[in-house]
């Protein structure tokens, strides 16, 4: 699909980077399963999206094209203005990396939950169990077995 630029620039607008549909599938999962958070706590790395302080769990619900999930189809990079996107898209994934180096140093176990994975009741039911067990779920998580 071709846009022209007005009608990137207003779809671009339009991309929340809180509440999101992934974030608000996983906070309703884990809630149901009786697990009680923080949003977006200023005060940490990242800011993450969903806090867990007494267990020093930081989640974070990233969009596999945002944050380009990796072996996900839907972190194909667009082909227009490619020196735009790889700059973006390259800054983004070296400032989470940033992110999860800071929050350990600072004693805190920082998981990442991709978008495609919040279509899979069984690895939202699993990332459950490692918030309550406070294991670390990784960064890479799932590789693209679940992505469209």
């Amino acid at each position: 699909m071709s846009e022209t630029p007005e009608q990137r620039s207003r779809t671009m607008r339009a991309v929340r980077s809180r509440d999101t549909g992934p974030e608000m599938i996983v906070r309703r999962f884990l809630h149901a399963a009786g697990l009680r958070y923080r949003l977006h706590d200023r005060r940490l790395p990242g800011v993450p999206d969903l806090v867990f302080p007494s267990r020093r769990v930081a989640l974070f619900v990233h969009g596999c094209f945002w944050h380009q999930h990796p072996g996900c189809e839907a972190a194909a990079r667009p082909k227009s203005r490619p020196d735009y996107w790889n700059r973006k898209l390259d800054g983004n994934v070296a400032r989470d990396a940033r992110h999860l180096v800071e929050l350990a140093a600072a004693g805190w176990t920082a998981l990442v939950v991709w978008e495609c994975e919040t279509r899979d009741p069984q690895r939202l039911a699993a990332l459950a169990a490692r918030i309550r067990e406070g294991q670390e779920h990784g960064q890479e998580g799932n590789r693209g077995s679940n992505c469209r």
